[in-house]
């Protein structure tokens, strides 16, 4: 038999004064509740208490033996008390890294926000376009756009997003719009470059299938920002981000085209090592910028660039 049980059965027999006051409220019969407190007794080899039909008495080793049971009780419940609070309070190093771009507009932008209402929690944010290793980096949080092939994190979806190609109306109008993603062979595309990835592509969705097609243009840029403003200037197409774009295509500034074919998510993500137990800390931050992320029209709104 369970020793808790049997512990919990006699310090509540006690407080309540009768067998059956106990039994009811642990929800068992006052003959399950008897055998409980005998076998206490048996396995002391002391006579705890006095039973009658009516009444209880405590023998002097019961008495004794009472009030390290009610200590006893006390302590664990207390130290699930303190267990239980650790889960709703936040505290300690919480270093997250994040995209540049999207770590200034919409995770720099709400740190004063989270540290305002969980002032135990010491963030550091990293912005950084470099390979991260969240454990051999010592990270507890990252904030990924897209795809996450690595089997050993976890992966929670912060907001829907989706990478579309877009351009002017006006653009359009003087060019034509693509059909489909050969068609972007006619066409100005504004392409993300770097010193180590010129001439890259666009992923797109055919047949249910996943097609890299290679595009070309008269410039180039590796920051979003800058393609996305070039795009709005009628320069010529790019692939951007809803989350980037999202308030322009609303207002007509661009328009999407090629929808047909845009990969169904390419979704805000965190991602954070598979453990045990979850920190309340890097728990709490997620649930931070999910309700964030989910405020109607969010999206929509310009929000405010951290320098």
């Amino acid at each position: 038999m369970n020793k808790f049980n049997e512990i919990e059965s006699f310090v509540l027999a006690v407080d309540r004064g009768s067998l059956a006051g106990a039994a009811a409220e642990l929800g068992v019969t006052p003959a399950m509740l008897g055998r409980r407190i005998s076998a206490l007794e048996s396995r002391l080899g002391v006579k705890l208490l006095h039973r009658t039909t009516r009444t209880l008495m405590l023998t002097p080793q019961g008495s004794i033996f009472l009030s390290r049971c009610q200590q006893v009780l006390h302590d664990l419940e207390h130290a699930e008390s303190v267990v239980a609070e650790g889960q709703h309070m936040a505290s300690g190093d919480l270093h997250v890294f994040a995209p540049p771009s999207f770590g200034r507009r919409h995770v720099a932008i709400h740190a004063n926000a989270f540290a305002a209402t969980h002032p135990r929690v010491q963030l550091t944010l990293n912005l950084t376009t470099d390979p991260i290793n969240l454990t051999r980096d010592r990270y507890d949080l990252g904030i990924r756009i897209g795809d996450v092939v690595d089997e050993s994190l976890v992966k929670v979806k912060l907001a829907p997003n989706r990478r579309v190609v877009c351009g002017t109306a006006e653009y359009l109008r003087r060019y034509g719009t693509p059909r489909s993603p050969d068609d972007l062979a006619r066409h100005n595309c504004l392409v993300f470059n770097t010193p180590t990835n010129r001439g890259a592509g666009w992923h797109f969705r055919i047949g249910g299938k996943r097609l890299f097609v290679r595009v070309k243009g008269s410039i180039g840029c590796n920051d979003g920002e800058v393609l996305t403003h070039w795009a709005m200037s009628g320069v010529g197409l790019a692939w951007r981000s809803t989350w980037e774009i999202q308030r322009h295509l609303e207002s007509g500034e661009l328009v999407s085209v090629l929808d047909d074919y845009a990969l169904p998510e390419y979704d805000i993500v965190a991602v954070y090592p598979q453990q045990p137990h979850l920190p309340a800390k890097v728990r709490m931050y997620i649930d931070t910028l999910r309700s964030i992320y989910s405020e109607p029209g969010y999206w929509t709104t310009l929000t405010p660039l951290v320098d």
